[in-house]
């Protein structure tokens, strides 16, 4: 297998650049068109909502982050789209909460999202954006290399599925549908892994460790953002931090150095964790500072969210840092510490700085938002509510109330049904014995008092809810 060097992996036409800037050139505007604003979404791996320090974190420093949110605006009620990476990540890019998703399990997905289910990309690219996704795909098919592609990007590069993601030092990425061998080997025990036909592609562990993956990924990004600066683009940064890498044990949480938290008295994989979370932030300043730099800041809307919260796996604990703060639940729940994460919005000069938005919000509220800016008409039946008239320092409604549900499914946790009406919140769970709990979101995000039998007017409807929002639909994943 040849290997190229880095700098060949991201400059060569092999690669696909002079294609890709070939193929956005068709997307530029007539001249003297006004031209629509960018969206950029910064999908973080497994960030609780207490992890960034603008959202109350101590101990771990997110400057980046935190200057983001000072220029920009705080989602204090955003949610993920699931309880876990997959399902949320497909409610995202189709608008369609997690009871009519086509894709609503963890594990590696066969079908995707069929090629009927509008996507906010495919929208973008028709309405004249060039569209790129930028490090973790994961939704499936899970050996279809050119997905992503198929989903409306006209550019991808990173791992097309999980176990692919997780590993920061593969044998190879993927370029719009082709390999990109890197520098890396895998250990021998790991090596039937690396067949891209097979559905756990890339998973496992390295035993030489050369190109970090999260880096390649952020300069691919980067370079996109390059090529389009004459045009509007969209660009879908699914970072792959700070995730776990589950096949490596307790070594899973594997990053090219600890930087200042190697010497702290903490246990491995939480300085492992902290040096994470800050090149995540470090990664973030990167794309602003761009932004910036090429004087596209005012033209740019940039939301930074996670796609749940955080794990724990390989060691790492999420009470350690305190990441969900006051609320419970990890990754694969729906309580609040789970399915809540950190919202920011950035735009200069169009988001007022230094704002903060306490209505509810979530994930798939993407495609609404940005079919409003592109001027994409907006594909009947969604779950989406623009967030626009807000992010403008619109004035604030009541915060308990939205037109679409906000409704979470999980076949990967404890919790099977979730859904918000007003300030309440109700669960489902367990799945068999659909027993039903049903909390105060005004005064106990902290998911501490039931009021199902104190209730029962409220428990009668939030059930009729919970039955309601779940559409049963056979190319759905299930466990």
């Amino acid at each position: 297998m040849h290997v190229h060097s880095r700098r060949e992996m991201l400059l060569s036409t092999a690669n696909g650049f002079v294609a890709a800037l070939a193929l956005c050139a068709s997307h530029a505007p007539a001249a003297g068109a006004e031209r629509k604003p960018n969206v950029v979404v910064i999908l973080a791996d497994d960030v609780g909502h207490a992890d960034l320090g603008c959202f109350g974190q101590k101990e771990l420093h997110t400057p980046r982050l935190d200057r983001m949110a000072q220029e920009g605006m705080k989602l204090t009620q955003f949610y993920a789209g699931g309880g876990s990476g997959v399902p949320s990540r497909a409610v995202l890019l189709t608008g369609l909460h997690g009871g009519r998703a086509p894709v609503r399990g963890n594990a590696p997905a066969p079908r995707g999202i069929p090629d009927d289910v509008p996507t906010v990309a495919r929208a973008l690219q028709k309405a004249g954006y060039a569209t790129a996704c930028c490090g973790q795909w994961g939704i499936g098919p899970s050996a279809a290399l050119g997905a992503p592609n198929a989903a409306g990007f006209d550019h991808f590069f990173g791992a097309v599925n999980l176990p692919h993601a997780n590993n920061p030092y593969p044998e190879f990425l993927v370029r719009d549908g082709k390999l990109v061998p890197l520098k890396n080997e895998a250990a021998a025990d790991w090596k039937k892994w690396q067949d891209p036909k097979l559905p756990d592609a890339g998973k496992g562990v390295a035993a030489k460790k050369v190109d970090y993956a999260p880096d390649l990924i952020l300069d691919d990004a980067l370079a996109f953002v390059r090529a389009n600066k004459e045009k509007p683009f969209f660009l879908y940064l699914a970072l792959t931090v700070p995730h776990a890498n589950p096949a490596g044990g307790a070594n899973g949480l594997d990053v090219p150095n600890l930087g200042p938290f190697a010497e702290k008295g903490w246990p491995a994989a939480e300085k492992a964790f902290a040096a994470q979370i800050r090149a995540m932030d470090r990664d973030v300043g990167r794309v602003l500072d761009l932004l910036a730099e090429l004087k596209l800041d005012r033209d740019t809307l940039v939301l930074f969210a996670s796609d749940n919260g955080p794990h724990a796996e390989c060691g790492h604990k999420p009470e350690f840092f305190r990441s969900t703060g006051k609320m419970r639940g990890t990754k694969g729940e729906l309580f609040e510490g789970s399915i809540r994460v950190p919202g920011i919005a950035w735009w200069p000069g169009t988001v007022p700085a230094g704002a903060t938005n306490d209505l509810q919000w979530y994930l798939g509220d993407v495609f609404a938002t940005a079919a409003e800016l592109s001027g994409a008409p907006l594909p009947p039946g969604l779950d989406s509510d623009s967030m626009v008239a807000a992010l403008k320092g619109g004035e604030e409604k009541d915060k308990w109330k939205r037109k679409s549900a906000l409704y979470w499914e999980s076949y990967d946790g404890p919790t099977w049904q979730a859904t918000r009406f007003g300030k309440w919140k109700a669960i489902r769970s367990p799945m068999l014995t659909g027993e039903v709990v049903l909390y105060d979101m005004s005064n106990d995000t902290g998911e501490k008092s039931d009021y199902a039998k104190r209730r029962p007017d409220l428990l009668k409807h939030a059930t009729n809810l919970l039955d309601k929002r779940h559409t049963p639909d056979p190319r759905a994943e299930k466990k």
